[in-house]
């Protein structure tokens, strides 16, 4: 193997080696240890160290790396010490996720870390946020995220590198080809002679290297750097390696015929590159010996630290209490403020130029929302205000938009993306219910992203934008689901959004847009999230909803007069005012609960469920709900009437009298 060390000097290589045979050294510790039964799962890097050391030596050390599983040499060239990855991987308390994570699906912020999770291709997007946030700053940096050659099969590959090289975002992209996608071989993985060729696609540069040549790989990385940020555009690199063990050890390698192994062990990245620095008097095997008699006794203590610490005895409260990002926000005293009469489209207009006004690290991501004012024009005019750089048009590659959302998060910006309706967040899911909902859960960094999305039937849109999907979010732990149905809330509860840390899904329904208006204040103000809203009191019949559904229970009382009606507009859906629903329900003792969305699986089956068991003593009939048929939302306009929850609004008031 030939090695290029000009310019190295005899320290620089000896530090390089060092590094390289820490991770292989505490493998091999593992793979014992896992043998043994005392660790429970390990993915082995071993023959692929040199592209996790060279390429994080090569960047500098606040330069954020997204990893994947194989890379620990990641983790140790960045001088995460070795009792607190010791903790970690044993499943302690004083590891970097409490016990919540597994091996590698970590992050660090104080190391410039970000972890994974299993579903490998988001890691991308994130690079993304990381890097528009350093371009936005005007920072000479660059972010740097792993690929497999497996997950570059994956539709989050395209849309990271397409969002990339269209906003000329300074990201290396480095993909690790092992040979393997678990047990799948590169032949059925892709038909292209090498990974890097798709760059030219991109419009953005593709190099393959010698993934087991350290030297090629600091070097090939610390070019791309410089190269990232003189001309801010991003860059591809696939290295060329080989998977020795299993996916994880219990998987095994019979799958891999036995020549390959042959062919790649005399090819070891660590082996070769001691004997070249002892072969050309780089350094001695004394030096090599107490290189790794130090690493040894490192490992051997960080092993005993391990062991010795207490296994984790679970805290309920400890465990709910950091699903959130702790935030302590309020309802502004609204009543000495100037107000103008706005419909709902203008106040969310309004709240999100007084909340670009306060936040400057505030930026607005979307299809078409700058000059066009996305497709409802609630962005209209923010581009001329505030500027391409802060109001973004996207390509279509939602889930990309969602995670360069998390990055700019983890850089301390504000973030918001409009999806053009509520039914495209599909695309968008796996960021949103596996990233943004747990990262704060598993290590710390808070997801400060709003998704504000067009959702609702009514307008003859058809089944593909009219589906209300609110219910997909409230089953997720970490998000926020908030769903205003008037213009005085939209606002308010659209600032504490921009205000809080936490991801928020911000719903709002189309056809109100400009269907209904009210008194909304001038002035900045927020309305508090978490709290519902008493519309109107009564006696006869308690009305829970939210959404259109207030309008319809509002209607539904102007033209019966004789049946009082309670009415409670939830607002937030997660996390739900419990508060609120029991003195509804105790108001009246009979119940009902109101929704577009469909009846299986929708909302209004958990409130139900939670009323039956912590209210059951002031029912005087049982709860019923009225919710939108089980079907696709159609598009004619007579099945779509009938297919809404209103069109038997009535019939479910007149049956919960009865009783």
């Amino acid at each position: 193997m030939l090695y290029q060390v000009d310019g190295f000097s005899k320290e620089e290589l000896k530090e390089l080696y060092t590094h390289l045979v820490r991770p292989r050294m505490i493998e091999e510790k593992m793979l014992i240890l896992l043998r043994q039964g005392r660790i429970s799962k390990w993915f082995s890097g071993i023959g692929q160290e040199a592209i996790a050391v060279g390429a994080t030596l090569a960047l500098d050390s606040d330069e954020y790396i997204m990893p994947l599983h194989r890379n620990l040499g990641v983790f140790t060239s960045r001088h995460m010490p070795f009792d607190k990855l010791f903790l970690q991987w044993q499943g302690k308390k004083n590891g970097f996720s409490k016990g919540r994570e597994r091996s590698f699906h970590f992050g660090a912020n104080e190391y410039h870390i970000c972890g994974m999770i299993s579903h490998l291709g988001p890691q991308l997007a994130i690079a993304d946020g990381v890097a528009l946030a350093h371009k936005l700053r005007k920072e000479d940096k660059v972010s740097l995220a792993f690929s497999g050659d497996g997950g570059t099969s994956e539709g989050d590959f395209h849309e990271a590198l397409n969002t990339a090289a269209v906003w000329g975002l300074p990201v290396i992209f480095l993909i690790e080809n092992n040979g393997y996608g678990l047990s799948t071989p590169v032949n059925e993985q892709f038909v292209c002679e090498h990974l890097a060729d798709r760059a030219a696609g991109y419009g953005m540069k593709g190099i393959t290297i010698d993934g087991n040549n350290i030297i090629e790989v600091y070097n090939t990385i610390r070019e791309a750097r410089n190269y990232c940020i003189q001309e801010q555009k991003p860059v591809l690199i696939e290295a060329m390696t080989f998977r020795m063990r299993g996916h994880e050890e219990a998987s095994g390698t019979k799958y891999v015929p036995q020549h390959l192994f042959d062919e790649w062990a005399v090819k070891d990245p660590v082996s070769n590159f001691e004997t070249f620095l002892l072969d050309n008097g780089h350094i001695t095997q004394d030096e090599i010996d107490a290189i790794r008699t130090q690493i040894k006794s490192e490992i051997d203590a960080g092993v005993q630290v391990g062991f010795n610490a207490p296994d984790i005895v679970p805290d309920t409260t400890e465990e709910l209490e950091d699903v959130y990002k702790p935030f302590s926000g309020s309802s502004t005293d609204t009543g000495g403020m100037p107000a103008s009469e706005k419909k709902l489209i203008q106040a969310l207009q309004d709240g999100m130029d007084q909340a670009m006004k306060r936040h400057d690290n505030l930026v607005l991501m979307g299809q078409d929302i700058a000059e066009y004012g996305g497709a409802f024009k609630v962005t209209e005019g923010l581009v001329h205000k505030y500027g391409k750089e802060r109001v973004r048009n996207t390509p279509l590659c939602e889930s990309a938009i969602v995670g360069t959302a998390l990055g700019l998060s983890i850089k301390g910006f504000k973030s918001m993306m409009e999806m053009q309706f509520s039914d495209f967040v599909t695309v968008g899911f796996n960021q949103i219910v596996n990233n943004l909902a747990k990262i704060y859960y598993r290590w710390g960094q808070h997801a400060d992203v709003v998704i504000r999305m067009p959702t609702g039937g009514g307008v003859g849109a058809g089944p593909f934008h009219s589906q209300s999907t609110e219910a997909w979010f409230t089953h997720t732990p970490g998000l926020k689901v908030v769903y205003p149905s008037n213009a005085y809330d939209a606002k308010g509860l659209l600032l504490a959004s921009f205000e809080d840390p936490n991801p928020i899904m911000f719903f709002e329904h189309k056809a109100l847009y400009r269907s209904i208006s009210g008194q909304v204040p001038d002035d900045y103000y927020t309305v508090e999230i978490g709290k519902a809203n008493i519309i109107q009191e009564g006696e006869d019949i308690t009305v829970i909803t939210y959404g259109a559904g207030v309008h319809w229970a509002r209607e539904y009382a102007a033209q019966h007069p004789d049946t009082s009606l309670y009415i409670l507009d939830l607002r937030t859906l997660l996390p739900l005012d419990y508060e609120a629903i029991k003195a509804a329900v105790q108001a009246t003792g009979k119940v009902l609960l109101l929704h577009e969305d469909t009846l299986i699986g929708g909302l209004g089956g958990e409130i139900s469920a939670w009323i039956s068991e912590h209210c059951f003593e002031y029912l005087d009939a049982p709860v019923i709900r009225c919710a939108s048929l089980d079907t696709p939302v159609p598009f004619a306009i007579e099945l779509e009437q009938n297919f809404l929850a209103k069109s038997r609004l009535k019939a479910s008031i007149q049956k919960l009298l009865s009783y």
